[in-house]
């Protein structure tokens, strides 16, 4: 490259359709002459297609397991991204693509940040007690060394942009920075009020901290309440066999972008309760198809749903009871009174304004 781009965005991997891998597409399409940089692509998540129009750079990790892919992942980003000398500015987002930083010396560089490594900070006494005695040393030296590595690259950025008052708060507690503000964005065109058929949704990934067993075990208690879980992960198989035999919990696995728009669009309400999520795109999705949302009053679900008026907000440490007692309260009749409320608030976070406030960071620095 010999003339000067405006700007490139750098992502660890793209491996699933989640939250922070359609922000990632949604920068790169949708910013002035952007590029996009990623460790890795899942082919079937992200197939060709999916990436027409946007020129890319793959650094080809080839880890799969976790804490190796990390390892991989900084090494890759630090000796393999000389190429972004050549580019004004750069958005780093992840938590192994900032290692890039150090090939970018002179010009803007942006770090958005989706959270911080939570196995490192906040939640590592939650995955070390999930290891077993022969991982935890390998588990250790991981998190000594992205203690050491991700603060400090951090520190090169101009400027480091939250998805959430809640990752900016975590930001400040643990490594003592402090970031701006800008939500993620929506396709509140994409979600459409269809109608209301007879079933909650679940759409949260299938991981243990969000705690889709919960859901799950509430609508094992509630046989005449349909249960609707429209996601895949790691979890699966565990809460398939959890509902084994309940005829009205049913399970799609992952499903594609149009797919998901018309099963939220004609859900009764959305159920998304993941401990201390860091933003959550789901709510507002649901939202902007007029479906409220049953939640829980913390992290970004805080700065997305109003309690009362767009879904219902339980207590931090929801049981089986509160969620029971929040679905029969959100029924057919109460979820319609609240479409129209549910579709104004996700206005506030549209890809337009998104976008707009990202082309201000850039032109700040």
């Amino acid at each position: 490259m010999s003339e000067p781009n405006r700007g490139i965005v750098l992502y660890d991997f793209l491996y699933c359709q989640g939250g922070a891998e359609r922000l990632t597409l949604e920068l790169a399409r949708g910013l002035p002459d952007a590029d996009l940089g990623f460790g890795f692509r899942d082919s079937a998540a992200f197939p060709d297609a999916s990436l027409a129009g946007i020129r890319t750079f793959d650094l080809e990790i080839t880890a799969r397991f976790p804490g190796g892919r990390t390892l991989q992942g900084m090494w890759a980003f630090r000796t393999r991204t000389q190429f972004i000398r050549n580019y004004d500015w750069v958005i780093y987002s992840g938590s192994v693509a900032p290692e890039a930083v150090y090939n970018h010396p002179r010009n803007s560089n942006i770090y958005y940040c989706h959270t911080i490594p939570r196995f490192a900070y906040d939640l590592y006494s939650y995955y070390r007690r999930r290891l077993s005695p022969w991982q935890y040393p390998a588990f250790k030296m991981l998190n000594v060394i992205v203690q050491h590595r991700y603060p400090r690259a951090l520190r090169r950025m101009d400027l480091l942009v939250a998805n959430s008052e809640n990752v900016r708060g975590r930001i400040r507690r643990y490594l003592g920075l402090d970031a701006r503000v800008v939500h993620p964005p929506c396709d509140v065109e994409g979600y459409r009020w269809l109608g209301q058929d007879d079933y909650y949704l679940s759409s949260a990934r299938l991981e243990p901290y969000k705690r889709v067993d919960t859901i799950i075990k509430a609508f094992l208690c509630m046989p005449d309440k349909k249960l609707l879980v429209a996601s895949g992960g790691s979890e699966l198989g565990p809460l398939k066999r959890l509902a084994q035999g309940a005829a009205n919990i049913s399970f799609t696995g992952w499903v594609d972008d149009q797919t998901l728009r018309c099963l939220v669009g004609r859900a009764i309400a959305t159920i998304y309760i993941p401990r201390d999520e860091d933003f959550g795109i789901s709510p507002v999705e649901s939202m902007a198809a007029g479906k409220p949302v049953i939640g829980t009053a913390e992290g970004g679900l805080l700065e997305t749903v109003v309690n009362g008026e767009t879904g219902i907000l339980l207590r931090p440490d929801v049981d089986v009871q509160d969620l029971i007692s929040a679905v029969h309260r959100l029924d057919f009749r109460r979820a319609v009174q609240m479409r129209d409320a549910c579709a104004q608030r996700s206005l506030q976070f549209s890809r337009d304004r998104f976008l707009g406030q990202m082309r201000e960071v850039i032109e700040a620095r």
